[in-house]
């Protein structure tokens, strides 16, 4: 029976074979014979082999126009455009004018090579046999409307120069999606030991050594890189959250899904599943960390979103616990795709690539701006960045200065180089970051401690993040956005809570700001200043961005409900003795009585003015005054 079965399908093969060559051109059988057999290795990717069968196949007949499109397809696919270019003129020369998918082919190979009026040409020429396929026509339709695009917005003028980083890093046969740590000391990226998908892929890290230079790349941790895939990855701003991309072999939900890990003391957790509020059982890939690490941007598959890959979003709640994504809807995301979402450390800057959108052709990168808590209307990034072809990661300094990508990602002939590039030369950054930085320590016995620590902006009376403070080191980072007034609080279990207040003007490369916090073990007469309750001049009446700060002291109070406290109030020695003594205490008492309108027992409050008599410093300095002024909280029953 088996022999029947095989003598039909050869015969069935041969009818198929002696119909697809009585199609063709070519009057060779030889040729048609070949050009078969390498459009087997076509469709399975096995480029070499099909383009070597192609070149006998024109050799037997150099007229055979179908094999030149063949070959012109292939080189396109591979992106060496001047050779696909040559080959599909060598087409139109061949076969005349009724050339309707060679005109298409030269249309979006012209966009590729920004050669935009060339593009507009052949797709109008395209359109011209009024083709039937309308996927096709759409297609056209898009190319069309990115050539014109981009005719009215490439910036010529612009100078565009990405520098390969070093040999030292590019060590591998393919590096992509480079992440950089806010501090700008550690670089991270993807890397497989080969080009091909089959190929392991692990995490590893360069260090910024002092002479500006980054060191060899190093495997992340023996608990994140295993014997499966680790793919793209990113970084909360203080290094201490890492969020990535596995595919099969770990324990999941889906084809691909995101884990995460934890560094305490430099050591990384090993890593954990995010689970079913985040992964599903479609793809999950391409995470973005907010720079505290609780907010998760990050691209599925998943339904109910507007196309094929969508950009959705996780927030952390103070449970730690990750929400159900949100899709962030169709003011960003198309009903094409979206790739590569990218949350700038400012946390005001989204960056995403789509082909949904008018740009320059392909995938171009994109970015929104929020804006009293909403997303604004995507903007083009512009030429040279992007261009014809396909751009779809970008990873930006939280100074604005620099930027790195992969060339994997631009479809370049040489895949895999990590490069990096002056931003300021081509792009400008809205909303420039820093960071402050330091060491939490028991007041005490100076070692470090772990805490929580929240970031306020006053002028907004709202929380921009919090982090944890490294349980080991006592390290921790938060970044600020320049353009506000910040206050930093900082609390742990069993201790007083310590605050700070700074200043972020607008001011180009802002200099990281270095404040280690000392935390007092909570018992009777510990003190603590209250560095942001504001008063005017001479008044006694609390300014409005002191309320953030006083929430604060009735969250403590509510959590610890036998303390007793006392407020005090201090001047400078501006003005008589009589007159501070009295301001001092009308201030102390408006905090008070905001504590009892916020609904504290008044019995454990108390409140004194002291005037000028107790100064930290001496009154001899603007500076020093300005330290002078304040409103002091003391543990009077613990």
């Amino acid at each position: 029976m088996w022999k029947i079965h095989l003598i039909i399908y050869c015969l069935g093969f041969c009818v198929y074979q002696s119909h697809a060559q009585s199609r063709l051109s070519t009057k060779s059988k030889k040729a048609a014979e070949l050009y078969i057999e390498a459009d087997n290795f076509r469709v399975r990717g096995q480029y070499s082999q099909a383009i070597n069968l192609l070149e006998q196949s024109i050799n037997k007949d150099k007229k055979f126009h179908e094999a030149y499109f063949r070959l012109a397809t292939i080189y396109k696919a591979q992106g060496e455009l001047d050779k696909a270019e040559s080959l599909f003129l060598k087409v139109i020369e061949l076969k005349g004018e009724n050339n309707g998918p060679s005109y298409f082919e030269l249309g979006e190979l012209y966009l590729r090579k920004n050669d935009y009026q060339q593009a507009i040409d052949y797709i109008n020429k395209y359109l011209a046999y009024n083709p039937r396929n309308s996927q096709r026509v759409n297609e056209a339709n898009t190319i069309l409307s990115n050539a014109r695009f981009a005719i009215d917005n490439y910036k010529k003028e612009v100078s565009f120069n990405p520098r390969p980083l070093s040999d030292t890093v590019n060590a591998f046969a393919m590096q992509y999606f480079p992440v950089v740590t806010v501090d700008g000391k550690s670089l991270i990226f993807t890397r497989r030991l080969g080009d091909t998908p089959n190929d392991d892929e692990d995490l590893v890290v360069c260090k910024l050594d002092q002479n500006g230079q980054w060191s060899a790349p190093e495997s992340i941790s023996s608990n994140i890189n295993s014997q499966f895939n680790e793919g793209t990855c990113t970084i909360s701003a203080d290094g201490r959250v890492l969020i990535f991309t596995s595919c099969y072999g770990r324990n999941g939900y889906g084809s691909c899904d995101l884990y995460i890990s934890e560094k305490e003391g430099g050591v990384w957790s090993v890593p954990e599943n995010l689970g079913p509020n985040v992964n599903s059982r479609y793809w999950e890939s391409q995470p973005s960390l907010s720079a505290d690490g609780r907010t998760l941007y990050f691209i599925s598959n998943r339904p109910n979103g507007l196309g094929g890959r969508d950009i959705w979003v996780s927030d952390k709640g103070d449970d730690d616990i990750w929400s159900k994504p949100k899709n962030m809807g169709p003011l960003i995301n198309t009903v094409q795709e979206e790739v590569s979402p990218f949350i700038h450390p400012n946390d005001l800057t989204l960056y995403y690539a789509t082909n949904g959108l008018p740009g320059f052709g392909g995938f171009d990168l994109y970015s929104s701006e929020k804006e009293n808590g909403s997303w604004t209307k995507p903007v083009n990034i512009g030429s040279p960045i992007n261009n014809g072809e396909d751009q779809v990661s970008l990873f930006i300094t939280s100074k604005g200065d620099k930027g790195y990508y992969s060339n994997e990602s631009l479809n370049s002939i040489q895949k895999g180089v990590l490069y990096e590039f002056d931003l300021s030369e081509v792009y400008e950054l809205k909303n420039k970051a820093t960071y402050v930085y330091g060491i939490v320590r028991d007041a005490n016995t100076k070692q470090p401690i772990k805490a929580r620590i929240e970031l306020f902006d006053l002028i907004k009376d709202q929380r921009i993040s919090v982090v944890s403070s490294d349980s080991i080191t006592g390290e921790y980072l938060m970044v600020l956005t320049e353009g506000s007034e910040y206050a930093l609080y900082a609390n742990a279990k069993s201790y007083l809570f310590n605050t700070y207040t700074f200043e972020m003007g607008q001011r180009n490369g802002s200099s990281p700001v270095k404040m280690d916090i000392l935390l007092s073990p909570l018992k009777e007469n510990v003190t603590t200043r209250l560095n942001n309750i504001f008063f005017d001049t001479d008044s006694y009446i609390l300014k409005d961005n002191s309320k953030t700060e006083l929430k604060k002291v009735i969250s403590f109070l509510k959590d610890n409900p036998k303390i007793v406290i006392e407020i005090v109030g201090h001047t400078d020695n501006d003005g008589t003795d009589s007159y501070n003594k009295e301001l001092s205490i009308k201030r102390a008492r408006s905090v008070i009585d905001f504590l009892i309108k916020a609904g504290i027992d008044q019995n454990r409050l108390d409140s004194k003015g002291k005037g000028a008599n107790n100064p930290l410093v001496p009154n001899n300095s603007e500076e020093n005054k300005a330290l002078n002024r304040r409103i002091e909280f003391k543990v009077v029953k613990f």
